[in-house]
């Protein structure tokens, strides 16, 4: 058959539900292989947005997400999403075409070296040269996209080969067991925790896969030892569960952080690096066990005494079966008065521009249990992370690896394809919004319905905040925004421009229940941030 085809039909046998992406002349062999495969294209209005579809495809299903583009400008458009879904743990796929390899027809027209571009971002990149490679790199570049640690992988399929005849025939799928930890490190890892004083439990990124929350779940039931998440651990535990203590959403000296500098050992699953430390290890006798599918990167920062190296939610099983402990937990509990007490404080506060905690209030009051929030990137992802309870995985989207813009509304759009009947809620920043805002057509196109939430203050706020905060004079972050409401409405979206907070919560509520691509306008204001997070800063001498 011709290798097009075979190429498609090496991706059915992936099981491919989705390719995102931008066709361009070099993939027209691919494009008319794709018209009659049971693949969906999606067509997006830039390949960024496509990356970013894909990758989030692959963080809520856990299966590689597949992105396309042309050669050159479409591929390099690419570059982002790759690092998002490489720094992200997202599995995903990226199709590339290219100039003909056997003989040049343009010279070195629109050609860039995309394989050598992708290699460092990548963990696997690869230029098909021959029909008959399709099978094998098809099925190593999906194999290593999934693997742990997952991350982003891309093949690149030049015109000629796309066009010419194979004979080859697929592989098999063939999945595999994770190995498990060693018996004697499981029950060194149970007297370490027996002996501490004070255990804490830290759930990270790592943890956020499926099988683990379950586990989690039933090791916290067991022991009765107390926890906390980083922004991309959220949800893993439910959030109401009377041993949660709270999220790291700040670097350090946030409440939780009293309790995390009191605790003489920390169970740490799914430590990633990319993450910013919820802690810093210091050499004055706290211990760390670092519990994940590989051992632990050793730094300045972070050096655990033992790493618990296999499946983690195994790992998390065996090490229970041989706790029996009996700690006294009265200052974790006091903390958590305190976390709890801060997170409320302005929960009520109905000024208007709105203020960001009311925001966070108004949005986990209108979303069902299993509704799902995606965020963009700027200040008010910190108050999201830190004050919006999530009750179940995958339920809070947000980046804090790559930490890029411009994701908060193509993750949304995934997430309701996949999900179509659960409740959907984009929120971004003007500044971010912006930069894809387009696929709004593509929303609207899709006939998705999705609530976007775009934070109007005018300004890239989150570098206000530093600048600010270094004592620097406010320069060039300012700006003005077209008029959303009716740019909504130009894609065929409803626009909506509440005047004050109660508003607001109904045309939330209203946006919720109806068909169609809703865009809310929503003035907030950011002038609080300093003189809370100055509270914060003092977070060690309010815990007594």
């Amino acid at each position: 058959m011709k290798s097009s085809d075979l190429f498609v039909k090496a991706l059915e046998n992936e099981g491919v539900e989705y390719i995102f992406g931008i066709p361009g002349e070099e993939n027209l062999d691919f494009l008319d292989s794709l018209r009659q495969s049971t693949i969906k294209l999606i067509l997006t209005r830039h390949e960024q947005g496509a990356g970013f579809m894909a990758a989030t495809y692959g963080r809520l299903t856990g299966k590689p997400g597949v992105c396309l583009s042309t050669l050159g400008p479409g591929a390099t458009n690419l570059i982002t999403p790759a690092a998002y879904a490489q720094l992200g743990a997202m599995p995903m796929v990226m199709i590339t075409g290219q100039k003909p390899i056997k003989k040049s027809k343009q010279g070195q027209f629109q050609v860039v070296n995309i394989v050598n571009l992708m290699r460092p971002i990548t963990k696997y990149t690869k230029q098909i040269v021959n029909g008959n490679n399709i099978p094998s790199v098809v099925r190593e570049a999906f194999r290593i996209a999934i693997e742990e640690r997952p991350g982003a992988v891309h093949i690149e399929l030049p015109e000629d080969i796309a066009a010419e005849e194979s004979d080859a025939t697929l592989f098999d799928v063939v999945g595999h067991l994770r190995p498990h930890a060693n018996e004697s490190v499981i029950k060194e890892a149970a007297k370490m925790i027996q002996a501490a004083k004070m255990p804490l439990l830290l759930i990270g990124a790592g943890a956020n896969r499926k099988r683990t929350s379950k586990a989690l779940n039933c090791f916290v039931d067991t022991t009765g030892i107390q926890f906390f998440n980083t922004q991309l651990g959220k949800g893993v535990v439910d959030e109401r569960h009377p041993k949660f203590l709270g999220t790291a959403a700040l670097s350090d000296n946030d409440f939780i952080h009293c309790a995390i500098n009191r605790s003489d050992l920390i169970i740490n699953i799914g430590h990633d690096v990319i993450e910013k430390p919820p802690f810093f290890m210091e050499k004055n006798g706290k211990k760390v066990i670092h519990v994940n599918f590989f051992p632990a990167q050793v730094d300045d920062v972070y050096f655990p005494q033992l790493n618990v190296v296999g499946d983690i939610a195994t790992s998390v099983r065996r090490i229970a079966n041989h706790i029996n402990g009996n700690w006294d937990f009265s200052y974790f509990e006091r903390v958590k008065n305190q976390v709890d007490s801060s997170l409320s404080k302005y929960f009520q506060d109905n000024r208007f521009p709105i203020l960001p905690q009311r925001l966070v209030k108004i949005v986990r009051e209108k979303l069902p249990e299993d509704g799902i929030i995606t965020l963009d990137n700027g200040i008010y992802k910190i108050w999201f992370a830190r004050n919006y309870q999530c009750f179940k995985p995958n339920t809070m989207l947000l980046d804090n690896a790559l930490a890029t813009m411009g994701a908060g509304l193509p993750s949304a759009m995934t997430a309701k394809l996949i999900y179509p009947d659960k409740k959907v809620i984009a929120v971004s920043g003007d500044g971010g919004f912006m930069m894809n805002s387009q696929e709004l057509e593509t929303a609207v196109r899709l006939g998705l319905n999705l609530v976007v939430i775009i934070l109007n203050d005018k300004g890239y706020g989150m570098i206000k905040w530093k600048q600010e905060g270094m004592g620097l004079a406010n320069f060039g972050l300012d700006y003005e925004n077209p008029d959303f409401v009716k740019y909504a409405e130009s894609y065929g979206a409803i626009g909506h421009r509440p005047n004050n907070c109660g508003e607001f919560a109904e045309i939330v509520e209203h946006c919720l229940t109806m068909d169609g691509v809703h865009v809310i306008d929503l003035a907030i204001d950011y002038s609080l941030n300093h003189s809370i997070l100055n509270v914060l800063l003092k977070a060690k001498t309010c815990i007594l």
